[in-house]
């Protein structure tokens, strides 16, 4: 990859790792099914009328809105509502890649070279060290709802392959349709009405900052960019940058949040890192691809 393309990846990774911050920040004035709700609103509003009719059928964007909308991010959000942290948080969502692998052995019969292989190995022993020294400080449930939440963002991964969508960024924007009237209905039945009207009358900045963050930067921006990398280069380059969101998830954590690092999740965050060169610097994935090609793999949150 070219420098100023590597720049771009680590830029996506910050706004997707420092967009746990923001939900968090977010879940003090906003219950979790309203906040994943108003996320996807504040994503339509601008974008819908610019990205044209959809690009693949409306069972793809139903499925799709459903597992990565609906399920993946109630789930998510709710977890961190539950007491996850949002660096831990940013960290065990990335298991996505594990589940996608693994969905994707099972259900499309597919392999990774040895190399890519190594490295994800590598990149996930870093990631499973950091997990092991921060699981005290958090609940067993919040911890379960978000490796669930990651384990349904693997099957939306293959889901979004099986739509074969020539042009992603249509596809996720569409999906956004999908996820506001259930959230809505989950957020009426289980946080009940009175809570919903009491926070929309006493919405304040950082409450609203926090939902244009989510939406605007870690969103929009942020996979506009990541789409753009992968009409330059195959999946298999661009995708392993997904494992510096919690790096910087973390990192945004303990300056933002005051959540503590310590020595070992330093070194585990180093260990990452490493994996994730050895995958990324692989001689078959330096190769661009054809401008034509948008590759698959969401790794945004």
């Amino acid at each position: 990859m070219k420098p100023k393309h590597i720049a771009l990846a680590l830029l996506v990774a910050a706004l997707w790792g420092i967009n746990f911050v923001a939900i968090k920040i977010g879940l003090k004035d906003f219950p979790p099914f309203l906040l994943s709700a108003l996320r996807f609103v504040a994503v339509l509003v601008p974008m819908v009328l610019f990205v044209g009719r959809p690009c693949v059928s409306w069972r793809w964007i139903l499925s799709i809105g459903f597992v990565f909308g609906v399920v993946k991010f109630g789930l998510l959000f709710l977890g961190m509502d539950l007491g996850m942290p949002a660096g831990l948080s940013s960290l065990v969502l990335q298991a996505q890649a594990l589940f996608t692998v693994i969905f994707a052995a099972i259900l499309l019969g597919e392999r990774l070279r040895p190399a890519q292989l190594a490295g994800i190995a590598l990149a996930t022993g870093g990631l499973a060290l950091i997990g092991f020294e921060r699981l005290q400080e958090t609940s067993l449930i919040g911890l379960a709802l978000v490796v669930a939440a990651a384990c349904a963002w693997g099957y939306a991964n293959i889901l979004m392959k099986q739509a074969k969508a020539p042009n992603m960024l249509n596809l996720i924007i569409w999906v956004a349709v999908i996820p506001p009237l259930p959230m809505l209905g989950l957020s009426y039945a289980f946080e009940g009405p009175d809570r919903i009207m009491a926070t929309l009358s006493s919405l304040n900045w950082s409450g609203i900052l926090s939902v244009l963050y989510i939406a605007w930067a870690s969103t929009i921006i942020g996979f506009s960019l990541w789409v753009y990398l992968l009409r330059l280069y195959s999946a298999s380059v661009v995708a392993p940058f997904s494992l510096m969101v919690p790096i910087f998830g973390i990192g945004a954590s303990a300056l933002f949040l005051g959540e503590q690092l310590s020595v070992l999740e330093v070194a585990a965050g180093v260990l990452t890192l490493a994996g994730l060169l050895f995958v990324v610097y692989t001689p078959k994935s330096a190769t661009p691809k054809p401008a034509s090609g948008t590759g698959v793999h969401a790794a945004r949150s």
